[in-house]
C-alpha cells in the first residue's frame, strides 16, 4: 500500500513536472520587425538568447505594416505581440487607444535614455540620419553638412533622400536653409518645401535600406542623407563612401505591444530582456545603431565607436517625435501632393 501511495506520487510529481516543461516549450509570441539585416541581428541578439533562457518561443514576422496594426487591434483579433515601430507612430498609436502600457516593474525604465522610452514604448534602438557621399564621384570635394546638398555645382550628381513623409527630410532642408537646430519646430513647412524645390530635379528616393546602399555604393547618388548603420555597413564592406556627422539627425524605432496581445506576460519579458543593457549592446555591436540603454556604452566593441551616434552627441539634434505624432498625417498629405508635382 505505502509502495502504491508512493509510485501514485512519484508518478503524478513526473506528469506534473512534464505537463509544466510541456506548458513553457509550449509558450510563445510573436516579434515584428522591418526585414533584412535588421531583423536578423534583433533575432541574433535579443529573440534567441531570450527563447534558450526564458523557454518561450519567439515567432518572426513582419514587415512591420501600422494599418495592419491597427485593424487588428480594431477587429479584437491580434496576432501580434512586440513591434518594431518608428517613434512618432509609436506616440500616435498610443494617444490612439493601439497600444498596451508597458509594465515597468518588468522593464527598468529608469536606465532607458529618457528620450526613447514613454508609457507605451521602449526603445528598440536610435540612429541617426548622415551625409554620406561617394568618394568615386566627387574626389577631393568632401561635403560637410546638409547644406552640401543643395550645392549642385560644388557637388554635382543626384542626391538620395528618405522618400517617406516622416521626420528627417524637411528638417534638414531647413538647416540648410540657415534655421537654427533650436528652432526647427513647429516647422516651417513653406520654407521647407521651396528649399527641397531647388534640388528636386537631382532627387533619387529610396525607401528602404538597402536600396540606399546601392544608391551610393554604385554612384547613382553623389550623396545624400542615409541611416548610419547602412554607411558603416558599405564602409565595412570597403565600398568607397565617406560620411559626416555633422548636424546629423537622431531618430529612433521603439518597440510596443498592440493592445489586445494574447501574450502580453511574454511581451515584457522580452521588451526587459531587449532593452537590458546587455541586449543593446549585443545589437549595437552587430549593427552599428546606438543602444537605448544608459549601461550599454562600455559594453560596446571599442572600434565600433567612431561610427556609432554616442559619439557626435555634441553636433547631434534630436528629431521632435512628438510633433511629428500630432502633425504627422497632415504633413503626409502635403509632402505626397508635393512629390506628384
Amino acid at each position: 500500500m505505502v509502495f502504491n501511495k508512493r509510485a501514485t506520487a512519484l508518478l503524478s510529481a513526473s506528469l506534473l513536472a512534464l505537463s509544466c516543461t510541456a506548458a513553457m516549450a509550449a509558450e510563445s509570441m510573436s516579434f515584428v520587425s522591418w526585414g533584412g539585416t535588421t531583423q536578423d541581428a534583433q533575432k541574433a541578439a535579443w529573440a534567441e538568447p531570450f527563447s534558450k533562457d526564458s523557454g518561450i518561443k519567439v515567432v518572426q514576422d513582419g514587415p512591420t505594416d501600422y494599418g495592419k496594426l491597427k485593424a487588428m487591434v480594431e477587429s479584437g483579433n491580434v496576432q501580434w505581440d512586440v513591434v518594431d515601430v518608428e517613434a512618432d507612430f509609436a506616440l500616435r498609436a498610443a494617444s490612439e487607444g493601439l497600444l498596451e502600457p508597458l509594465d515597468f516593474n518588468v522593464i527598468k525604465r529608469d536606465r532607458i535614455d529618457p528620450r526613447f522610452v514613454s508609457d507605451h514604448g521602449v526603445g528598440s534602438f536610435y540612429f541617426s540620419f548622415v551625409l554620406g557621399y561617394n568618394e568615386g564621384k566627387l574626389g577631393a570635394n568632401k561635403p560637410t553638412d546638409w547644406s552640401s546638398l543643395f550645392d549642385t555645382k560644388t557637388y554635382p550628381g543626384k542626391r538620395a533622400l528618405y522618400k517617406w513623409p516622416s521626420p528627417g527630410v524637411l528638417e534638414l532642408a531647413l538647416l540648410a536653409d540657415g534655421v537654427p537646430a533650436d528652432k526647427l519646430y513647429p516647422l516651417d513647412l513653406d520654407r521647407a518645401f521651396k528649399k527641397l524645390d531647388t534640388i528636386k530635379q537631382d532627387i533619387v528616393w529610396w525607401g528602404g535600406g538597402a536600396q540606399s546602399q546601392q544608391l551610393l555604393a554604385s554612384g547613382e547618388a553623389s550623396l545624400g542623407q542615409f541611416w548610419n548603420g547602412r554607411v558603416y555597413a558599405l564602409q565595412h564592406d570597403g565600398a568607397p563612401v565617406g560620411v559626416s556627422w555633422k548636424q546629423n539627425l537622431v531618430m529612433a524605432d521603439v518597440l510596443v505591444v498592440p493592445k489586445g496581445s494574447k501574450n502580453k506576460d511574454a511581451a515584457m519579458k522580452f521588451l526587459a530582456n531587449s532593452s537590458s543593457a546587455k541586449g543593446q549592446a549585443e545589437f549595437a555591436n552587430q549593427t552599428a545603431y546606438a543602444p537605448v540603454n544608459l549601461d550599454s556604452v562600455s559594453l560596446l566593441k571599442p572600434e565600433l565607436a567612431p561610427n556609432l551616434p554616442t559619439a557626435y552627441a555634441k553636433d547631434q539634434i534630436t528629431l521632435d517625435f512628438a510633433y511629428w505624432a500630432k502633425n504627422g498625417p497632415a504633413i503626409a498629405t502635403r509632402w505626397n501632393e508635393w512629390l506628384v508635382k
